[in-house]
This record gives C-alpha cells, structure tokens and sequence, in this order.
C-alpha cells in the first residue's frame, strides 16, 4: 500500500519541488479541473509506464495527491483540502500560474 503523508507532514519545499517539474504540474491541474481520474487516463501522452509511476510517486509523496488501488489501477486525486489548510492561497497560485 502507498504512503501518504499526513497533512502536517507536507512540507513546501517538497510541494513546491514536485510541481516544479512541468509534466506534474500538467498532472496537477488536470486533476484539479477533472477529479478524480485513473492513472490511464491523466495524460494524453506518449510517455511509458516506469516514468508515469515515477511522478505518480514523487507527488504522492509530496502530499501533491491521493493514490488508491481500484482493481488493476491507481485511482489519483489532488489533496487540495489538505493542501489549502497547510498553505492557504499556494495551490491555486501555482496552478494558475503561466506557462
């Protein structure tokens, strides 16, 4: 089973280090604006499985987003509450920011 952090284990540099990297901050706002998705279909890309598990994991571990088994997949959502509540006003600063 993953680990997640709690809510007063996210820390900023790990938030901010995660959605540093564009193609997690593309994750990032996909699920903001869809929910929840599974992993196959976050991303309209050609980008292999190992890679995709590895920016699953480095968000995950962020506290960027919620990963749950369902079935044969992984069911991602953003941690927005907890995300919020430890740094009011980030999220949709990051989120929104340009290109």
């Amino acid at each position: 089973m993953a680990r997640h952090p709690t809510r007063e284990q996210i820390e900023l540099t790990d938030v901010l280090s995660a959605l540093g990297n564009p193609l997690r901050l593309k994750i990032a706002r996909v699920l903001d604006a869809h929910g929840e998705r599974n992993c196959g279909s976050v991303l309209d890309a050609p980008i292999s499985k190992s890679t995709l598990t590895h920016h699953w994991r480095v968000l995950r571990d962020a506290g960027v987003i919620w990963q749950k088994p369902s079935g044969r997949e992984n069911l991602l959502s953003l941690r927005r509450d907890d995300l919020d509540a430890r740094f009011p006003g980030l999220l949709d600063s990051v989120l929104r920011a340009p290109d």
